[in-house]
């Protein structure tokens, strides 16, 4: 008996939310549990339905295991090195305390791209409370333009494990994910400075003494915190060997003339591939961490051994949504929901249409179960047999991605970690949290996902 796609994809959701919300399993088995019952429920070989999902959960880790390991050592290396610190400084000395909230949205904004939100969280709430007593401008405002910069791009930017397997999900070259991904972000940030200037007036709350954290007590003095250049330098040197890599295989496809332009493009696939790129500024910053630190071989290994065990738990939750994906492809998921919101009139599925779909699933799933990572991931998985072609949907798929990384963001409430991680560390209740974070969070989704709309309107690159 063959069991209709859409009736798989409500049981494999069930599943994923029950075991998540209800029985609070690791979100790992909740997703492979729900890997290996859409697989039984698939058509195919009975004995190779254990076998298929072994294989596509391999073919995934395969493709981000080390890009995102090497995040891990980079951004843990980052904070130890101090590097992180130069970086926030950098931006302070350039915006001046005027400008302080803009200071702390840059580093967010920056930090996040290798850094997981609450590890830059907790790395600069001690800034924005010293900022706070310095300039005695808004607490909040502070605290909520630092937090929203280092949202944007974790839900938006790659190595994030989120976006990373969105666009490996739906086809998506990693440069064309990273830039586009940061052009729609950058876009969203400057307007939410604003939205978080006129918000944060509407609310008087006092910074409220805590206990100090690891971070304030283990930071570096000035004058030991590394260059400027090789503290930015282990995040923008992938941003910037990926993209080049992208720019010149697009050129490739067009046509390269000439000997040097070939040569040129031979050499960015080998070092704008993602993996030799983030192993190339993970070497850079553990030797930034070496020469500022000076640690014993024990105390690196023991860094290292530590960063990359959380790091396993995180390629294991993004296989596992690759292998979940898959699945519900082999199920025939997408033409399902294609042949559901399309009407026969329209053999071709609309391209806004499709966005607003993948906003608003994200959004459903995220307040459903907390997740913005599992959002994007169970997300993508459900609509990658939508996107086709350019051609046929009138944009570049890139714009679903940040369709459905926006709505990932909106929906936070007490299910939410990155939630209480906001309100603990910052001193607020959570009635104050639900009024201003979340509140805050479904704003920047709103505004993202109307950028992201504009964008593939004014930019397809069909």
């Amino acid at each position: 008996m063959t069991i209709p796609p859409l009736l798989i994809l409500a049981i494999a959701v069930f599943t994923v939310l029950t075991l998540i919300i209800v029985l609070r399993f690791n979100a790992f088995l909740a997703l492979i549990i729900a890997t290996f019952i859409v697989s039984f429920l698939t058509p195919g070989e009975f004995s190779e339905k254990i076998t298929r999902v072994a294989l596509v959960f391999g073919t995934t880790a395969g493709k981000i295991g080390i890009i995102i390991a090497m995040a891990a050592i980079i951004g843990r290396c980052l904070i130890e090195s101090g590097a992180a610190d130069r970086i926030v400084t950098m931006f302070l000395s350039a915006l001046g305390e005027k400008r302080c909230d803009v200071s702390l949205m840059s580093s967010g904004f920056i930090l996040s791209i290798p850094v997981f939100f609450d590890t830059v969280f907790y790395l600069l709430i001690p800034l924005a409370r010293a900022m706070h007593r310095r300039t005695h401008k808004s607490y909040l405002r502070l605290i909520m333009t630092m937090a929203a910069g280092a949202a944007i791009t974790h839900a938006m930017v790659p190595p994030t494990p989120g976006p990373l397997i969105m666009a490996d999900t739906l086809g998506i070259n990693l440069g064309a994910m990273i830039m586009i991904g940061l052009l729609t972000a950058a876009c969203t940030a400057t307007v939410m400075l604003f939205f978080i200037r006129w918000y944060s007036r509407f609310f008087d709350i006092p910074m409220r003494t805590l206990e100090r954290t690891p971070q304030e007590s283990s930071r570096l003095g000035q004058e030991q915190l590394p260059g400027l250049f090789v503290s930015i330098l282990p995040i923008l040197l992938p941003v910037l060997l990926i993209s080049a890599h992208t720019v010149f295989s697009t050129l490739a496809q067009g046509g390269l003339s000439g000997s040097m332009q070939k040569r040129a493009a031979e050499c960015a696939a080998v070092f704008g591939n993602p993996n030799l790129a983030m192993l190339i500024s993970a070497i850079i910053a553990l030797l930034v961490y070496w020469q500022r630190r000076k640690p014993s071989r024990e105390r690196m290994a023991a860094v290292i051994k530590h960063t990359l065990m959380s790091a396993g738990m995180i390629i294991l939750i993004t296989s596992a949504g690759g292998a979940f994906g898959t699945m519900l492809k082999e199920a025939q998921v997408g033409p399902a929901i294609e042949r559901m919101i399309v009407s026969d009139a329209d053999p071709n599925i609309q391209g806004m249409k499709l966005l607003v779909l993948g906003f608003f699933m994200a959004s459903l799933l995220k307040f459903a179960q907390g997740s913005s990572t599992v959002s994007m991931i169970t997300t993508s998985a459900m609509l990658a047999g939508l996107t086709g072609s350019p051609a046929a949907i009138g944009f570049h798929p890139v714009y679903l991605a940040c369709a459905i990384g926006f709505g990932a963001l909106c929906g936070a409430w007490m299910n939410d970690s990155g939630f209480w991680i906001f309100a603990k560390m910052s001193g607020l209740t959570a009635a104050e949290t639900l009024k201003t974070w979340a509140v805050t969070l479904c704003a920047l989704a709103l505004i993202g996902f109307c950028v992201t709309l504009l964008f593939a309107k004014l930019l397809p690159l069909v």
